[in-house]
């Protein structure tokens, strides 16, 4: 079995990503490896054409990326406080796609990511980024569903 160097871990920093980090972090810890996490802002340039000054869809976004980022460190020290080997990265744009353009840049080895459980209307309105990771991730995913799996 190959070994897993890179393991990235994408996240939502929803009350769902604490409950799945322990896995990310004992898969890591078991191979030594490199935990990079991501978390996607999305864009905001569809509200253009509803008479939406682009400069404050811009400052919006802004202000998103900045809480983001803020957000995401304080998720590290929380979840992966003393995992040397972890890199956290914020981007902005479709989840799934930079999810996969980003496992394809860092060369991962392995993707460990959460599902919500969405059904229904929801679901089709929203999609689900952790199914199109695992239709077209060159790498292999770990799927966990943070409603059923116990404590690791």
């Amino acid at each position: 079995m190959k070994d897993f160097k890179k393991i990235l871990f994408p996240v939502d920093l929803s009350e769902v990503s604490p409950k799945i980090a322990p896995w990310v972090l004992a898969t890591a810890q078991k191979y030594d490896a490199e935990v990079l996490l991501l978390f996607v802002a999305r864009r905001f340039d569809q509200y253009s054409g509803l008479s939406v000054p682009i400069d404050t869809i811009e400052n919006i976004e802004n202000q998103i990326i900045k809480g983001a980022e803020t957000k995401i460190e304080e998720f590290v020290d929380s979840c992966f406080k003393g995992y040397p080997k972890c890199r956290a990265k914020v981007v902005q744009g479709d989840a799934a796609e930079e999810i996969l353009n980003y496992i394809t840049s860092e060369n991962v080895d392995l993707v460990i990511i959460g599902t919500h459980g969405r059904k229904g209307l929801e679901r089709v309105l929203f999609g689900s980024v952790a199914e199109r990771v695992i239709k077209v991730s060159p790498a292999p995913v770990l799927s966990i569903n943070p409603y059923k799996v116990p404590e690791p």
